[in-house]
């Protein structure tokens, strides 16, 4: 076990207010394809931003879910390491939030309860005329496009998650700020920081907190880090495991 590991694991045992910061790289090692990498949804779609657009949807939803399902849509992802460390660390009561830029809703099904989703969560639809709720069984029964079945609107379904184009919720915005501002030790993992505004949330940790960044490659804010490790956060996490 390495001396980062071991004065990582120190910190989080010391910490009273632990914030999480993740990204797509949190989940590629459950097997959900992120956007940015080499052979992430960007290099196999040519133009994949216009997919993922309330005009697309509205225009072509057959093509719109075509692409959702193929890359968004998973019944058999289940969480990994990263995901129960998580978990495990807001049961012993210093983790405060898990604030995420994933849609996957798999900090949930590892047990998070306290879990922000700044573009929201793909695993829940709702209709865009009536605004009527469906799950994640409800779509997934169905090939094509989804439209409303419940109040005879036939408006089509939407996933819950901000498109492109859209604003990210003021609520989960707010929730994340005062979370990161009282945080003691703030973990980034599995995210470049380049995609703004989330990525300008970890500027609102307080001074003197401890900040941890943990993502395969560099990172903009590497430099004023205090600890960076650069490995795959599921196995930082199973390292953590053995050391506490």
């Amino acid at each position: 076990m390495s001396s980062l590991i071991k004065k990582f694991a120190n910190w989080i045992n010391a910490a009273e207010h632990i914030v999480f910061f993740g990204g797509a790289g949190v989940s590629t090692e459950s097997g959900v394809p992120d956007f940015r990498s080499p052979k992430g949804i960007y290099a196999r779609e040519g133009g994949a931003e216009r997919y993922l657009t309330c005009e697309f949807m509205q225009e072509q939803p057959e093509r719109f879910y075509e692409f959702y399902r193929k890359y968004f849509m998973f019944s058999d992802i289940e969480p990994n390491a990263a995901h129960y460390g998580l978990a495990d660390m807001e049961k012993r009561g210093n983790l405060d939030a898990v604030v995420t830029q994933n849609v996957d809703g798999l900090h949930q099904k590892a047990g998070s309860k306290k879990v922000l989703e700044l573009h929201g969560n793909g695993q829940r639809f709702y209709c865009v005329a009536c605004k009527q709720p469906y799950s994640f069984e409800d779509v997934n029964a169905v090939t094509g496009a989804f439209y409303c079945t419940k109040t005879g609107c036939k408006g089509i379904v939407r996933p819950d998650i901000v498109m492109y184009g859209e604003s990210l919720d003021d609520a989960v915005i707010t929730a994340s700020l005062r979370a990161i501002e009282r945080a003691d030790l703030l973990i980034v993992g599995g995210t470049s920081l380049m995609v703004y505004p989330a990525a300008g949330l970890i500027q609102y940790k307080p001074y003197g907190s401890k900040l941890v960044l943990i993502n395969l490659d560099a990172t903009p804010y590497d430099n004023i880090a205090d600890l960076v490790i650069h490995e795959p956060i599921g196995s930082v996490f199973n390292q953590l495991r053995e050391a506490q």
